[in-house]
C-alpha cells in the first residue's frame, strides 16, 4: 500500500473520538507507525467505521496530544495533566521516542529548582533499589475495605440469602493496584488519574466477590497480615428500598495484604 491509497486529507475515528487531519502530518516521521499505518510499503490494513473514517482502537482524547508532536515536533501539556503515564503508553505503541524521553522528563521538571531534581533522582533510584521483593517484584501494602450487610426475605432468617455488599474498595500505592487487579479495577472516582507513582483511597472494583480479590493478592504474593470489623447492629433510620433486618446487620471490614 502507498501513499496513493489515502487521500490529502484524512478522517479518523480514535476510540469513538473523531479527528481530520493530514496525510502530511501522519507519515511525517517515518519512524512511527503512523507513517507505516499511512505510508509505505509495510502498511497495516486499516479498518472503516460505518461513516467511512479510518478506526484506531486507542485513546481517543490523548492521541490529540500524539497529532500535536506531530506537528510540531514538540509536546505542550495543560497545567495539572495528570495523565502522564497513559500518554507515555500511548507515545510507545505509536513509537515516538523523542515525545517519550519528553513525558518522562516531565516528570522530575516543572517548577522543581536543580537540587530537587537531583534529590528526586536520588529517591526514586532509593526506592527502586530497596522496595523491591526477593522476586524483583515491588513491596508494599494494599487494604480491601467493604460495607455490607445481610440480605433477608420474606420469612426472615428462613429466607436468608447470605452476604450483601455493594462495592469492594481498594486503598494503596497505584502501581501495587493495577499490577494486582488489572481490568478488574476501577479508578473512575478518583480525581488524579494517571500517574502510579502514588497512593489512593479511591480505587474500587468492578466486581463484589471478596474471594476473587482475595486469590488475586494472593497469585501475586501478598499475604494478609491484619483485619478489622465492625458492626451497627442499629435498626436506626432505614433507607429506602432496604429491608429492617439488613439495617440491623449493616457492618463494615478491613483487609490489609503485604508483600515483602
Amino acid at each position: 500500500m502507498s501513499d496513493a491509497a489515502f487521500p490529502d486529507i484524512v478522517e479518523l475515528n480514535v476510540g469513538g473520538v473523531f479527528y481530520t487531519t493530514a496525510l502530511n502530518t501522519l507519515t511525517k516521521d517515518p519512524n512511527c507507525l503512523l507513517s507505516q499505518m499511512f505510508g509505505g510499503e509495510g502498511s497495516t490494513k486499516l479498518i472503516k467505521d460505518s461513516k467511512g473514517k479510518y478506526f484506531i482502537d486507542r485513546d481517543g482524547v490523548l492521541f490529540r496530544y500524539i497529532l500535536d508532536f506531530l506537528r510540531n515536533q514538540k509536546l505542550v501539556l495543560p497545567e495539572n495533566f495528570h495523565e502522564k503515564d497513559r500518554l507515555r503508553n500511548e507515545a510507545e505503541y505509536f513509537t515516538l521516542p523523542e515525545m517519550v524521553k519528553t513525558i518522562t522528563a516531565t516528570y522530575l521538571s516543572g517548577r522543581l529548582s536543580p537540587v530537587q531534581q537531583h534529590k528526586a533522582i536520588l529517591s526514586t533510584n532509593y526506592n527502586s533499589i530497596h522496595s523491591t521483593t526477593s522476586e524483583g517484584r515491588s513491596s508494599g501494602y494494599i487494604t480491601l475495605g467493604y460495607r455490607g450487610t445481610f440480605a433477608f426475605g420474606r420469612d426472615g432468617l428462613a429466607d436468608v440469602k447470605f452476604r450483601k455488599l455493594s462495592r469492594i474498595i481498594v486503598c494503596g500505592r497505584v502501581s501495587l493496584c493495577r499490577e494486582v487487579f488489572k481490568d478488574t479495577l476501577n479508578e473512575s472516582r478518583d480525581p488524579d488519574r494517571g500517574c502510579s507513582d502514588r497512593y489512593t483511597s479511591r480505587f474500587f472494583l468492578k466486581h463484589s466477590f471478596l474471594e476473587q480479590a482475595f486469590d488475586m493478592l494472593q497469585e501475586e504474593g501478598f499475604r494478609l497480615v491484619g483485619t478489622c470489623g465492625s458492626g451497627t447492629n442499629n435498626a436506626g433510620e432505614v433507607k429506602p428500598g432496604m429491608d429492617t433486618e439488613e439495617a440491623k446487620w449493616q457492618h463494615y471490614n478491613e483487609f490489609v495484604y503485604e508483600r515483602k
